[in-house]
């Protein structure tokens, strides 16, 4: 899978360091996978949440940060929007926010 932008990961670890190690795994994961479809992603991630609109909740470092992703399978590109902590999620429309900015 194509990931669009790098940008979020870089600044989200720096100023969550804890959350480096969990982030780039889950990262190169991504980029390493080809998901065609819904079955497939869940295959690979079983806990992430669909959230409808091809949004994707995934929970990162056993929950303690959630990252929202985009996917669009027919050309294999995930879209970050959003990168926090679970008190940041619970304060944003997962549904709708459409970047963050760091």
């Amino acid at each position: 899978m194509v990931i669009i932008k790098k940008y979020p990961f870089i600044a989200f670890i720096k100023a969550h360091a804890d959350s480096s190690i969990p982030l780039q795994e889950w990262y190169h994961s991504v980029k390493s996978a080809s998901w065609k479809n819904h079955a497939d992603l869940k295959a690979h991630y079983p806990s992430a949440d669909f959230i409808g609109n091809g949004r994707y909740v995934f929970n990162i470092k056993g929950n303690k940060y959630r990252l929202i992703a985009f996917v669009h399978f027919k050309i294999r590109t995930v879209f970050i929007k959003f990168i926090g902590t679970h008190a940041e999620y619970d304060k944003i429309d997962p549904k709708t926010i459409e970047q963050i900015d760091y």
